[in-house]
């Protein structure tokens, strides 16, 4: 039983108990004498101490010098000489855990003749111990053996064994074949014996070995040693008493008394040594002397007559008495033969007359009252005055004082009251002490056996014992200290037979029950008592069952079964039990009433479990499902009381639905009339699913109203109610998705997905798990929402619009990640790249290895050993592409973006960004620092903020001074942020040598016309960078979402494809190079000399195979590479790697051509006509490469359409141009100069004039500025940059890339031109009035663009602090 206290039921029955004027449950019929603590522990200790000093006699072996036995034949009783050397009832001649495993191993051993031990080898042996390993190894007698731990099982199965195996081969008659089993059995024990000494268990288990020895010597009467005759035997081993230690580790149940009574070790053996004078065999063997003459003359100090209600009774006990005393006198004459001598005088004293003392439970009038000249057990006298016994005053045991009443020793003077005290102190500790092996007790085996021995020496008969247990646990129930299941077993324990001892104690009717006994032969006392607690515990379990069916109609109700069984079982079904009618029909009444009363509070808590206190939830669907959950309650009732519809005279289930459903028709007409209040109040966050499983229920109820009733409309929009669910449930997927990425790419090894070795992977197959897993999740995500079919398309877009941002977050996370991890791959040095790291740990060393370098160019060069996990990272990223463009379809992107459109609209142009993106591509650089030997350097670039946080760092240009980078970084910021743009040397050995610093400020009120801009940004040293720059509005818009992780992939895959194909730009450069040209053309110093001795007047003339044949490593290193990745990279990914080898082809030819762009003029020495027919015909021969046909035309490398880049049509054209005349090319410059601000001005007009409002008359004047002031100040001509917006699926990034070919084809530029006249000094002058033109007409494009937009949005009608597109001004 729980506990929660048991609160009294209003009811003169239930109460009948406390307030009627019977005898209290705790009271006696006889004189009730207060037992301390002290005198119950003194008493129990007195009983526990005897118990020790009467055990028998424990015994040792030792070995006295003794002349030799006879010697025997043979061995005739085995099996008593084992179980007399090695009995297996103790623990300490118990074998080990685990012995059974050493001994089979060493037997195996004998078998197979490897046993080191003298005596195992002979073949006799060997027969024998194979014999014995079948019978060893069976799976019964293992289990047998592990769990009994005894020798004798084992030596007697030897025995057997080597008995069969002996005498096989000898005739009928002939015994000569004993004497050799009882060798055989020798050499088991002493193997025996060495296992166990090799284990070490010689401390722990000297006893066993002891006996193992005796045993062996025994088996060995005619051949003392099994190897060799030493003829050693000159003693004998002989028992011996060992004596009490007198020490309380030694008194298990005085240790037992001590943890009862809370007492410590020292405690209890200071008592011992000052009482062991007192308590004494001799002092035992007086008490049952006295008890036994007050016995036979019915007197004081025994049960008398008057103690049983029928003389009968009394009779069998007196007799039953006798042997019992008799056997434990004999007992203590066993343990002190000396006693003996003096029991005559002993018997002699008590036939004088014994000292009055109270002994009666009842005086001959049979009424509960106590006389000194008349008591029985129950007030028994003592012959020893306690007052004479010596204590210590400091000791805390006293002796019981009984006025002037002499005491017994051993027994106290109300043994039932003691045994009652005794046994509730065990009660309690053995509930402190709860062990799961007895939990099913009442008390454990050492207190049983403690009050056993108590009830034996105080002559305390089977039923007294049986009622004080059920009187003590009856008590403790009543306390609420038991539970309901602790008592029934308290009443299992007086009714049912309890094990059979090995030796049954000295108590009269020891095997009987509180169900078998005869009730007629209990003493007065008892019988009352009994039905006395009877009546106690119907009342208490009376109240229980009311307290328990209080609660039945709750979710998780606590069992009546319990209560009702002991009631039943019990104390319904006693005989001496009588139940009131009157009182069972009354208490039937009000526990109607109360689970009337009852069953109204579970609907008032089902009414407020379904019917939130919140108004967000109040709707309803709470009126559908507050029926259903009464119904559901109803039936959960009926199903649990099924089989016991009626309980004490009610029925839980009818009680039940009388009380609810009259409650719940009512209490549903309130909630309609009070819905739309409820539905304002959102105050309370009830679980997710259980919104989503109401919306569900709420569209169907809402479908079923419509339906029901066609003329009456809905009350409540369902859906405004419960969107918080949804955005709850967002929130949450977006911290999921955080921790999923991480995990994810944690858990994935980046492997092909294939089935092993030999095995081509299909595309399909070569991306990894973490990619799946997130795309997954993506869509498990939006799923959940398309699952919801939620009726209300903004709401939904709004959830699409929260989703992409999730998707695109986890998505740049994810690119973060890989890409860092695919940076840290590609630059793990490989096993050549470590040699030369070795060896350039030295000046000399570093040398070497630029020569090496040198000499290795001119050699065929080792392809990169590409990992393939790396390539699987660029398939991941690729494939996302291709499954974020599936998800933007899924979502419907545009639909959602036209929806919020046509909704937010107007607010969203007046409102403006939380946050904006700059886009910053670190295009080239300029006329830079040299670091390295050779005159150049090995440039990269690192981006970082004023905070000095990292924010990109570029590829590595390898041996130039013009290096074109090319990447971009998007930066988010809210406000203005300074950047440091820092140029590096790359050194493959050593610290990176520092080229050049220069810094940008990126602000929001620069770029509020959101137009890109360029800049010439000076370098600290020498040289100048060229960034280009533009900014975005963060916008919270599905379409910017996507395309900002449509922009996250395609930068990665772009850096991952740069990444792998700089490790082949070095061989690209290094064969597309001057030097290269040269070396075809003969143009080296060698040629030159021999073309002046040979008076040559012309340079011999180059084949095309010789041309093709300088290509010829190239192509070679190229289809090694090539081949690596063709086993990892999928074909898309393949054709994007080859893509971006062909931009660093066509850019090496370039830069062999031409110098970059710039308004200063170049060093660059233009190409001789000789010498460009060989760089086209270089391309020519490039491009067949990448585009390889196989036999039937099928193209299997890159496209053409892809191959013929607008660089690519740039380069053709130069032939057009290389070699006119610096005046000519001024010409067309001009004219295509003209022509492009011509179409500049057509389209500005168009745009104009395409507005219903024009730009104010002071503006016209700003269109023509010379400059367009500082911000514009190093501006060149420049196109409208990539927008997220242009970004956001696949489709959109084709066709932005188409625009922009069809863009260069349609709008021709002069920037060739230009950099073919970098090469000519004369056209010095003219470079830099072209240069300023360009950023006067980059300004009035500027300028253009701020009017068209003021136009647009309306002049200065934006908020007083902000300036257009959301900008802010600045005061």
């Amino acid at each position: 039983m729980s506990s929660v206290s048991r609160k009294a039921v209003p009811n003169r029955r239930v109460d009948s108990v406390q307030n009627s004027d019977r005898r209290s449950r705790a009271g006696s019929l006889a004189r009730q004498l207060a037992v301390s603590h002290d005198d119950a522990y003194t008493y129990a200790l007195r009983v526990a101490y005897l118990h020790y000093i009467l055990q028998p006699k424990t015994k040792r072996k030792q070995w006295v010098p003794a002349p030799k036995p006879p010697p025997r034949t043979h061995t005739s009783n085995i099996g008593d000489l084992v179980k007399e050397f090695v009995p297996g009832n103790s623990s300490s001649v118990k074998l080990p855990h685990g012995f059974r495993g050493h001994l089979e191993k060493r037997m195996e051993r004998v078998i197979m003749g490897a046993e080191r031990l003298p005596g195992y080898n002979d073949a006799a042996v060997k027969k024998t111990f194979a014999q014995a390993y079948t019978a060893f190894t069976e799976q019964a007698f293992r289990k047998n053996v592990d769990k009994e731990r005894k020798v004798e099982p084992m030596v007697l199965i030897f025995y057997s064994a080597a008995t069969k195996a002996c005498m096989l081969g000898h005739e009928p008659g002939d015994d000569s074949w004993k004497l050799l089993v009882d060798r055989h059995v020798a050499l088991f024990v002493r193997l025996l014996t060495n296992i166990l000494r090799d284990q070490g268990h010689e401390r722990d288990k000297p006893d066993l070995l002891s006996r193992l020895s005796t045993l062996e010597n025994k088996l060995l009467t005619n051949d003392q040693n099994l190897y060799i005759d030493t003829g050693q035997s000159s003693g004998n081993t002989i028992e011996v008493i060992v004596p009490l230690t007198y020490d309380v580790k030694d008194m298990p149940m005085v240790q037992v008394v001590a943890k009862i009574f809370g007492l410590s070790h020292s405690d209890v053996q200071s008592h011992i040594d000052a009482q062991r004078p007192n308590w004494t065999e001799e002092a035992a063997l007086r008490d049952l002397k006295a008890y036994q003459h007050r016995l036979n003359s019915n007197s004081s100090g025994a049960l008398r007559s008057q103690d049983f209600s029928v003389d009968e009774a009394y009779q069998e006990w007196k007799k039953a008495e006798a042997p019992f005393l008799s056997q434990m006198m004999m007992e203590i004459l066993t343990s002190r033969p000396e006693l003996a001598r003096r029991s005559t005088a002993v018997s002699a004293s008590y036939d004088k007359a014994l000292p009055t003392s109270p002994s009666s439970i009842q005086p001959d009038d049979r009424r509960a009252s106590f006389s000194p000249e008349r008591a029985s057990i129950y007030g028994i006298d003592n012959i020893m005055n306690l007052g004479s016994m010596s204590f210590d005053e400091n000791s805390s045991i006293r002796p019981v004082d009984d006025g002037n009443y002499t005491s017994y020793t051993f027994i106290p003077p109300e043994p039932r009251e003691f045994l009652k005290v005794i046994a509730k102190y065990a009660l309690e500790f053995d509930a402190m002490h709860d062990d799961e092996a007895e939990e099913s007790s009442l008390f454990s085996k050492q207190s049983m056996e403690l009050l056993t021995e108590l009830c034996v020496r105080w002559r305390i008969a089977q039923f007294t014992r049986l009622v004080v247990f059920l009187e003590v646990a009856a008590r403790r129930f009543t306390d609420t200290l038991f539970t309901v299941i602790d008592l029934d077993n308290a009443f299992e324990l007086v009714k049912l037979p309890q094990p059979e001892a090995k030796k049954p104690p000295y108590i009269y009717l020891h095997n009987e029950t509180l169900e078998t006994m005869d009730r007629s032969k209990w003493t007065t006392t008892d019988y009352d008592v009994f039905r006395q607690t009877l009546q106690t515990v119907n009342d208490a379990l009376l109240r229980d069952l009311y307290d328990t069916l209080m609660h039945c109609y709750e979710a998780k109700p606590p069992s009546a079964g319990p209560a009702v069984h002991v009631l039943t079982n019990h104390i319904f079904n006693d005989p001496d039990f009588s139940r009131d009618e009157g009182d069972a029909q009354e208490y039937t009444q009000l526990l109607a009433s109360g689970m009337q009363e009852q069953a109204a509070i579970a609907y008032r808590a089902i009414l407020d479990a379904e019917v939130p206190r919140s108004q967000e939830d109040w709707d309803f669907s709470h009126v559908v499902q507050l029926g259903k959950s009464v119904i559901k309650l109803c039936e959960k009732t009926q199903k649990r009381y099924k089989k016991n519809p009626e309980i004490m005279g009610v029925k839980p289930f009818t009680i039940l639905v009388e009380t609810m459903f009259p409650n719940f028709e009512d209490d549903a007409h309130d909630l309609i009339k009070r819905i739309v209040q409820v539905a304002n109040d959102r105050g309370v966050e009830l679980p997710l699913q259980d919104g989503f499983d109401l919306y569900k229920e709420l569209v169907e109820i809402r479908r079923i109203h419509k339906s029901s009733l066609p003329s009456r409309p809905f009350t409540f929009d369902v859906e405004e109610l419960l969107v918080d669910f949804v955005w709850r449930w967002i929130q949450n997927a977006e911290t999921r998705a955080e921790d999923f990425v991480e995990s994810a790419i944690s858990q994935d090894q980046f492997q092909v997905r294939g089935n092993g070795p030999g095995h081509i992977s299909l595309d399909s197959e070569r991306h990894s798990h973490s990619i799946i897993d997130m795309f997954q999740l993506f869509h498990q995500t939006a799923d959940q929402v398309f699952r919801l079919e939620w009726d209300n398309d903004v709401h939904h877009a709004r959830f699409m619009t929260a989703l992409s941002k999730i998707f695109a977050n986890s998505i740049a996370r994810y690119c973060e990640i890989v890409d860092q991890r695919f940076v840290k791959e590609m630059d793990t040095p490989r096993p050549n790249e470590k040699e030369a790291a070795e060896a350039a740990q030295t000046t000399q060393g570093r040398f070497m290895q630029y020569a090496k370098d040198a000499w290795t160019t001119k050699d065929k060069i080792e392809p990169f050993q590409f990992y393939p996990e790396s390539l699987v990272k660029l398939n991941n990223v690729e494939w996302a592409m291709q499954e974020l463009d599936k998800l933007e379809r899924t979502m419907n992107v545009d639909a959602c973006a036209d929806i919020l459109e046509r909704v937010d609209g107007p607010k969203r142009q007046a409102k403006r960004p939380a946050k904006y993106v700059f886009t910053i591509k670190i295009v080239e650089a300029e006329e830079i620092k040299a670091c390295d030997p050779n005159g150049t350097s090995d440039p990269y670039v690192v981006l970082v903020d004023e905070y000095q946080k990292r924010l990109h760092k570029t590829r590595i240009v390898m041996r130039t001074l013009s290096p074109r980078w090319d990447e971009s970084v998007d930066v988010t910021v809210s406000g203005p942020l300074n950047i440091v743009a820092t140029i590096w040397d790359y050194d493959t050995f050593g610290d990176h040598d520092f080229v050049g610093r220069t810094s940008l400020k990126l602000d929001p009120v620069h770029f509020s016309d959101y137009l890109p801009r360029e800049f010439w940004l000076e370098l600290d040293t020498q040289g100048r960078i060229l960034l280009r720059v533009s900014m975005e509005g963060e916008r919270d818009d599905i379409q910017f979402y996507f395309g900002k992780a449509f922009r996250h992939l395609k930068r990665t895959e772009r850096d991952m494809v740069r990444k792998i194909t700089d490790k082949l730009s070095r061989h690209i450069n290094a064969s597309l190079s001057y030097d290269a040209l040269r070396t075809l053309l003969g143009r080296n110093v060698t040629s030159q000399v021999t073309s002046f001795f040979k008076r040559q007047s012309t340079i011999p003339q180059i084949t095309d195979t010789e041309i093709e044949n300088a290509l010829q490593s190239l192509f070679t290193y190229f289809d090694e590479n090539f081949a690596i990745m063709k086993e990892t990279l999928t074909d898309a990914t393949m054709v994007a790697v080859m893509t971006r080898l062909w931009k660093e082809v066509l850019m090496a030819i370039e830069a062999l051509l031409v110098p970059p762009l710039s308004e200063k003029p170049s060093n660059q020495r233009p190409l001789t006509q000789r010498e460009l027919d060989v760089v086209f015909k270089w391309l020519g021969l490039l491009f067949d490469f990448f585009n390889a046909r196989d036999e039937d035309g099928e193209v299997l490398g890159v496209p053409a359409e892809v191959l013929k880049s607008p660089k690519y049509h740039e380069l053709a054209s130069l032939n057009f141009f290389y070699f006119d005349t610096t005046e000519s090319l001024i010409r067309t410059s001009e004219r295509i100069a003209a022509a492009t601000a011509q179409r500049q001005q057509q389209q500005l007009q168009g745009h104009l004039s395409s507005n219903r409002l024009s730009a104010p008359a002071s503006l016209g004047s700003s269109l023509n500025v010379p400059h367009a002031g500082p911000a514009f100040a190093s501006m060149g001509t420049i196109r409208r940059g990539k927008s997220i917006m242009m970004s956001r699926n696949l489709g959109t990034m084709r066709r932005a890339k188409e625009e922009k070919r069809k863009e260069a084809q349609a709008d021709p530029s002069d920037d060739m031109i230009l950099r073919i006249l970098r090469m000519r000094p004369e056209a010095a002058g003219y470079l830099k009035e072209r240069h300023r033109q360009k950023e006067r007409m980059a300004a009035a494009a500027a300028a253009a663009m701020i009017v068209k937009q003021s136009v647009t949005q309306g002049w200065n009608k934006a908020g007083g602090g902000f300036g257009r597109g959301g900008v802010p001004v600045r005061r």
